[in-house]
């Protein structure tokens, strides 16, 4: 009898834990899934046929899921703040050739998801790298981005995903400026548009004591939100190789949240940046967890 229950446990277990697959559906997004369930969604649209299909694809960005697979716990096009979606990065104030456009609200330029560069699945983890034009209304391509994701599962504390987001942004036609606020540009998360009508989310730093208007180059900072009954939170890190300067904007109620520069790019030269999400489900841990989930990062 004892033989029967350990086997079933066994396959249990080895179902739980599937391959990661990466599955791309053409013109629409690319889905990452462990064990069959998504646990993130690469939104890869673009469809300029109309102001309102445009409105809908302007920007390439990704959807966390909830651990079930089931929905994005992110929020998409609309609702309060449209342009803010899931994961994304952006600058209110582009400036190139003497012109500044505005690549966090999309005015004046699209982000245009071109093909996936390479691709990796393995039992633990999925690597996904895109290319991705920064393309004006009228065709120049001011910023080429090489984007890649890496997911992985977590099980500790409630966290179940983990999402490095490494990227390149080469100034592909004069010196780009990479301008702002803390409010309006940079690499932020944004949860679902209900936490903008419940206004739960709330956050934790490394330290007691910020002031989040004059203290910068925070290692990382940590909210909680809720969506329905259910309690999730989300660590935002930023290696210590982004440059300095690094502000973060982590205090609105509706979960918006995440860390701005100012940064220079010569023509032909790329700008790497390396920032990482752990993703959970519960009560949010304490400030000693995520101090060494950083730690393991810059590690």
């Amino acid at each position: 009898m004892k033989k029967i229950t350990l086997t079933i446990i066994a396959l249990s277990v080895s179902l739980a834990h599937a391959d990661f697959e990466i599955k791309e559906l053409s013109g629409k997004y690319i889905d990452v899934l462990d064990g069959g369930q998504v646990v993130a969604r690469v939104m890869t649209a673009h469809d300029t046929t109309s102001a309102e299909s445009r409105h809908e694809t302007y920007k390439v960005y990704t959807h966390v899921f909830d651990e079930q697979g089931k929905a994005p716990i992110t929020k998409g096009a609309g609702g309060q703040y449209t342009h803010h979606r899931g994961i994304f990065i952006g600058w209110s104030k582009t400036k190139f050739s003497g012109k500044q456009i505005d690549s966090w609200h999309m005015k004046g330029c699209d982000q245009i998801y071109k093909k996936i560069i390479d691709s990796t699945s393995t039992k633990d983890h999925a690597t996904l790298t895109i290319l991705i034009h920064w393309v004006t209304t009228d065709g120049v391509v001011f910023i080429e981005e090489t984007r890649t994701q890496t997911f992985k599962r977590v099980e500790a504390k409630g966290a179940y995903l983990q999402m490095d987001f490494d990227t390149a942004l080469m100034a592909a036609s004069a010196d780009v400026e990479l301008n702002g606020d803390p409010e309006h540009a940079g690499c932020q998360f944004r949860p679902s548009d209900e936490v903008s009508k419940n206004k739960s989310a709330k956050y934790i730093f490394h330290k007691d004591g910020l002031d989040l208007k004059k203290d910068k180059d925070l290692p990382w900072a940590a909210e909680s939100f809720k969506i329905g009954e259910n309690m999730y939170f989300v660590q935002h890190m930023s290696h210590p190789t982004i440059p300095k300067g690094n502000t973060y904007s982590a205090y609105r109620d509706y979960g918006r949240f995440g860390a701005y520069f100012v940064k220079k790019i010569a023509k032909g030269d790329s700008l790497n940046l390396r920032y990482r999400y752990l993703v959970g489900n519960g009560k949010i841990p304490g400030r000693d967890y995520f101090a060494s989930r950083y730690k393991a990062f810059t590690d």
